[in-house]
């Protein structure tokens, strides 16, 4: 790409989000950290877990997201019994044409919202982990590629122990960002109120009213420009001490993997590139690490048992390492 075309479709993201982020605001009252999370995570190609009570807009907000990206939407409203076919698909044999045919699984669309993914069982958890990380599945020995752009948004309650499982580290791993959501502050609450009683909160009146604001194809294309973002050397040194510090940090038995360094990478290009600018900053950085380094972390049993949290830990990281 030329300079002028990367100032362009820098222009042209920025305008994009905001067109976006003006929409969604028709409807949805506060959580405006979450919407340009999904931003960055859809340009940075990488899925978000969203931890949270239940009622806080996040079916929502994906579907407006979706509908505003031209895209397709599917949820997967997860349960104890679910199989891995329930997700994927399954090949059944068709009569008329003598041969087995896919019957695809709701896997096959461009934005997928996976709801409470932690009551699904560990083996049914593991078809996720090639979808998320490969962008494809496997199905009797058979690879089927997805659609492009392919985003998933996963959430999990908390607060609810019966029939749930842990996600395995392997499947928090293969989420780029994570964040815990909040319920409303008391003027959101109250807006929240005024709107319901005035009918401004009808679904079906303000999805009928939507209008793309982007295109599969753009979204590839506003991929490749955030990627084109320029990470200096300086920049690339303070995301590797801050991993590493994860390693050998003494609240944490676990540390972040590799992958939380290409999420850095991708998501301080992205917040970059959202915010106009084609080189990333310290601030970015850091960031980006409150939403890629929490879930990964795993803390030692007695800094658990004693309240630590990851969220501490990542600040207590931000606050030691510094740019070189």
């Amino acid at each position: 790409m030329t300079g002028e075309t990367i100032e362009n479709d820098l222009k042209a993201i920025s305008k994009s989000y905001t067109r976006i982020a003006e929409q969604i605001g028709k409807f949805v009252v506060g959580n405006t950290p979450l919407i340009e999370m999904i931003f960055v995570s859809m340009l940075s190609e990488g899925h978000i877990l969203l931890e949270g009570v239940p009622g806080t807009a996040k079916t929502v907000i994906a579907k407006t997201v979706a509908a505003l990206s031209g895209c397709d939407f599917k949820r997967i409203q997860c349960a104890v019994d679910m199989q891995p076919a329930d997700i994927v698909g399954v090949r059944m044999y068709d009569a008329e044409k003598k041969d087995f045919v896919l019957k695809k699984g709701p896997i096959f669309s461009n934005f997928i919202l996976v709801d409470e993914i932690n009551r699904v069982s560990p083996r049914t958890q593991s078809a996720f982990i090639e979808a998320m990380s490969e962008r494809q599945t496997t199905i009797d020995g058979i690879t089927h590629q997805f659609s492009d752009p392919f985003f998933v948004i996963a959430t999990q309650n908390p607060y609810e122990f019966e029939g749930t499982f842990p996600l395995i580290e392997a499947q928090k791993d293969r989420f780029m960002f994570s964040t815990k959501l909040r319920y409303l502050d008391a003027d959101e609450e109250l807006e929240i109120i005024r709107r319901e009683s005035t009918g401004y909160l009808d679904w079906d009146a303000y999805r009928s009213a939507i209008d793309p604001v982007l295109t599969p194809g753009m979204i590839r294309r506003f991929i490749g420009t955030a990627r084109s973002v320029r990470a200096e050397e300086p920049i690339l040194r303070y995301i590797r001490d801050i991993v590493l510090e994860t390693r050998k940090h003494d609240d944490i038995w676990l540390g972040a993997s590799p992958r939380a360094s290409i999420a850095f990478v991708r998501g301080s290009k992205a917040l970059a590139a959202l915010s106009g600018r084609d080189y990333v900053i310290p601030d970015d950085i850091k960031r980006i690490a409150r939403l890629a380094l929490p879930h990964r972390l795993i803390l030692r049993r007695e800094s658990d048992l004693g309240g630590v949290t990851t969220g501490e830990v990542t600040e207590d990281i931000l606050a030691a390492v510094e740019v070189l």
